[in-house]
């Protein structure tokens, strides 16, 4: 397969360019990790970028509708949205970190198994979370939100129901793919369903004024229909070695995958969950509605150009945990050095977009002049907040690929929920700093975490997690023989 053989050039070359000038063979090792970083790399962020998009495009068309859709849509994006996302994309990377190892070490197989191991694990998930959907309206209710806010929010919350399992596949079929290197027909079917959900929310929401039915249904349509092509090119047969078909050994060994889901779903639920919670902070706010429609449209510029950083961590994850499985700490290494300098260069770039088109931003969700003076007023801790996570993505994603995901959890709960959270209430409520100073608080707890991570990712033993790899896939091993089909 051509994405194998990309794998395996890298390590010939190296192999061919040992002996050469050092310079010559840094340039050349380089050259070749850049070239196999973007093949992660960019269909991921194609992927990431347009699902998420989706969202946006989403928030962007009832934001022209009214004020008090924009804010009820932020809080169920922000606080249900974000908040199932983030257990099911963590659990999901899980896949992400046995599939890398498996494909690294050619267990190419037990791919496969573990797909079909997490579709398990995130399908019970997703049915147990359910409910909050079904009662989002009086949950707000308990947390003090506005009346009109949350019975807005309780309508809107019923029609991303379809969503919610629309996460438990995306995510555990993309991590699938991109671990051995096939991730661009996700990034180009997300991208596709991108383009269809401008084009029917555009004809339900203008067109035939269907409101939020329409832009929610838009929503619904578009999403599905790429999980759908995943599906197609799956059992189509073009992952003849990862793929042998639905079997009853993935129901075996489930308790290791649990646990490794659920400290892996810990360790992103902590990380997402932490806007979500300055989301609601931020409806106890005088102005409410227009704290929420400012605080969480920077998010969404925020969250998005994060799409693109969560590219990188895919990247970082898949070198990582392709090179432990194969034995090679020293590649593992380098491909972190590589991965995180180039995210922080286009960590500047965009830094420096947001600090000149800061205002101009808002006028793409709202027409609101309060609003985009809100806006305005954050867009310079905004520009601080997409540098920052052009780093710390990176570093999430060596900790995925090493599966070291029950470190980054504690790092995450000690930065976020002891040091940001209760220094974004007090300069926002004592000091007075409103929504500004919630912002501060969350970049606070973001220098931190990116601080401590650094120096766990520099203090690491790699030589160790080979080792530690090698245990865990031998311990899982099925021979092909032994699945029970």
């Amino acid at each position: 397969m051509g994405s194998k053989n990309v794998g395996d050039e890298l390590e010939e070359s190296l192999l061919e360019n040992e002996n050469e000038d050092g310079n010559e063979t840094l340039k050349w090792r380089v050259w070749r990790e850049m070239k196999l970083m973007w093949k992660i790399a960019f269909p991921s962020m194609l992927a990431r970028v347009t699902s998420f998009g989706v969202l946006v495009v989403t928030q962007s068309f009832l934001g022209h509708v009214t004020e008090l859709d924009l804010a009820a849509f932020a809080l169920v994006q922000t606080l249900f949205l974000r908040f199932i996302n983030g257990i099911i994309l963590g659990m999901s990377s899980a896949t992400e970190t046995l599939c890398g190892q498996a494909y690294g070490a050619k267990q190419y197989h037990m791919m496969g198994i573990y797909l079909q191991r997490s579709w398990i694990v995130n399908i019970i998930t997703a049915t147990i979370t359910f409910p909050i959907f079904i009662f989002s309206t009086p949950i707000l209710r308990g947390l003090g939100e506005q009346e009109d806010i949350s019975v807005a929010a309780g309508k809107i919350s019923a029609w991303t129901i379809p969503y919610l399992y629309y996460f438990v596949f995306s995510f555990t079929i993309q991590m699938y793919l991109q671990a051995q290197l096939k991730n661009m027909v996700v990034g180009l079917l997300s991208a596709s369903s991108f383009v269809l959900h401008v084009v029917l929310s555009w004809i339900f929401v203008y067109k035939l004024d269907w409101g939020v039915p329409g832009a929610l249904g838009a929503l619904n349509i578009a999403s599905w229909a790429s999980v759908i092509g995943q599906f197609v090119y799956i059992f189509g047969g073009w992952c003849p070695k990862t793929w042998r078909g639905f079997t009853t050994a993935a129901l075996c060994d489930m308790w290791p995958v649990v646990k490794l889901s659920v400290s892996s779903g810990l360790m992103l639920c902590l990380e997402l969950w932490y806007n979500s919670i300055l989301v609601l902070l931020a409806g106890y706010m005088k102005d409410a509605t227009t704290a929420i429609s400012a605080f969480s449209i920077c998010l969404n510029i925020s969250a998005w150009e994060f799409m693109i950083c969560l590219g990188f961590l895919g990247a970082a994850c898949v070198r990582v945990s392709n090179e432990l499985g194969r034995g090679n700490a020293k590649a593992a290494k380098f491909a972190i050095k590589v991965i995180m300098t180039t995210s922080i260069i286009m960590g500047v770039f965009f830094w420096i977009m947001c600090l000149v088109f800061g205002r101009k931003i808002s006028y793409l969700f709202t027409d609101d002049e309060k609003v985009a003076d809100a806006v305005s007023d954050l867009s310079v801790l905004l520009a601080f907040s997409i540098l920052l996570n052009s780093v710390y993505p990176v570093l999430s994603g060596v900790a995925v690929g090493a599966g070291l995901q029950g470190t980054v959890a504690i790092v995450n709960i000690v930065c976020y929920y002891i040091i940001g959270i209760p220094l974004g209430v007090v300069l926002a409520y004592v000091v007075n700093l409103q929504v500004k100073g919630l912002w501060i608080g969350m970049l606070c707890g973001v220098v931190a975490q990116t601080t401590t991570l650094s120096i766990i990712t520099w203090r690491t033993d790699w030589d160790l997690q080979v080792l530690k790899a090698s245990e865990r896939l031998n311990r899982w091993f099925l021979k092909p023989s032994d699945e029970l089909n």
